[in-house]
């Protein structure tokens, strides 16, 4: 069985494993030990801190193959991002120039750079290995923490972004990155990803453009990949447009990639999961898989299953073994959503 938990202390080789894996542009996940344990001491803290409003705190979880007790994936939400470092993105824009005196009108495409996204929930993290990216593995894996925000929902920003993967190359080398190399932070695109994903952002705000950057004076292979995603993450970005995500002129200061948004509240994963009371016995055969969490947060378990769901009933029965692997005892909720 495939479980999606909270991380614990005891997975920390597994993530710094993950984060070799995951290669350039996994911005937050650096190959540094440091850090990853303190990622790792942040989600504890986080999954038991009292809340009231959204602030820094990080949930990252893992997915674990219980036949084999191995951390085969990754999945995190922020909290409320920008609180407590800075959260840069550039905004989109146009600056129109308009002369009757010759009769030109001229609409030219901006860059500005900004915090418009500071106390925004983050989806982020989203990594699964080579050998499980198979069937519904990833889908479950993304898509279970619109459960997990639709139970905590207090917990986090009104409004949800996620950071797509803009282009590079094999060697990690972004295009859009290459004019700001040369003009302005004159190191390469790789220091300047880790050193983000450290929280060193202070050269940031040292050394980029203050003033709004024309697009058309950019070179132009980095015009043509403002708003692209790199080509393995057009799959998330699909399955984020369908449940309601929009680019609205957002993208990464480094690399160009889109940040998507949608109301917590509007997320159709959220929207349509329910909630149901779990009576455990032998499970009646079913072909429709659901996303299926408990209603926990410090023990916040979820999986997949195949589920006999009857729109008018409130009760549902599972198996002995789903119920171990969830934490759940009869009488308890689960929440749902179709796969």
């Amino acid at each position: 069985m495939l479980i999606i938990r909270p991380i614990q202390a005891g997975d920390f080789e597994a993530l710094y494993q993950i984060a070799e894996e995951s290669g350039h542009g996994f911005t937050s996940l650096p190959v540094n030990a440091d850090l990853l344990r303190h990622k790792i001491a942040r989600a504890e803290a986080s999954f038991v801190k009292a809340v009231e409003t959204p602030f820094d705190e990080g949930y990252l979880m893992v997915l674990e193959d219980t036949d084999t007790r191995e951390v085969v994936g990754t999945c995190a939400i922020e909290a409320a991002v920008g609180m407590e470092d800075a959260f840069y993105h550039y905004r989109l824009g146009t600056e129109v120039y308009h002369s009757e005196q010759i009769e030109v009108r001229n609409e030219v495409e901006t860059l500005t750079l900004c915090h418009d996204y500071t106390g925004a929930a983050e989806m982020c993290t989203l990594f699964l290995r080579e050998a499980y990216r198979k069937g519904n593995n990833g889908r479950m894996l993304s898509r279970s923490r619109f459960l997990f925000l639709a139970q905590h929902a207090k917990r986090f920003g009104e409004t949800v972004i996620a950071e797509m993967r803009g282009v590079s190359d094999a060697d990690g080398h972004s295009p859009f990155y290459g004019w700001l190399q040369k003009h302005f932070l004159g190191i390469d695109f790789i220091q300047a990803d880790y050193l983000s994903g450290l929280g060193k952002k202070a050269f940031m705000a040292e050394m980029m453009p203050r003033n709004p950057v024309y697009v058309c004076l950019l070179p132009e292979e980095a015009q043509k990949v403002i708003g692209e995603v790199h080509t393995n993450t057009r799959p998330a970005l699909s399955l984020l447009q369908a449940e309601g995500f929009r680019c609205r002129g957002y993208v990464d200061i480094f690399d160009g990639g889109p940040t998507v948004e949608c109301r917590l509240s509007d997320i159709r994963g959220v929207r349509e999961s329910r909630l149901l009371t779990v009576d455990i016995g032998d499970m009646v055969e079913a072909d429709t898989q659901f996303i299926i969490s408990n209603t926990q947060l410090a023990n916040y378990r979820a999986t997949s299953a195949a589920l006999a769901v009857d729109d008018k009933s409130e009760h549902i029965i599972i198996s002995p073994e789903l119920a171990a692997g969830l934490l759940l005892a009869k009488g308890d909720q689960i929440r749902i959503l179709a796969m």
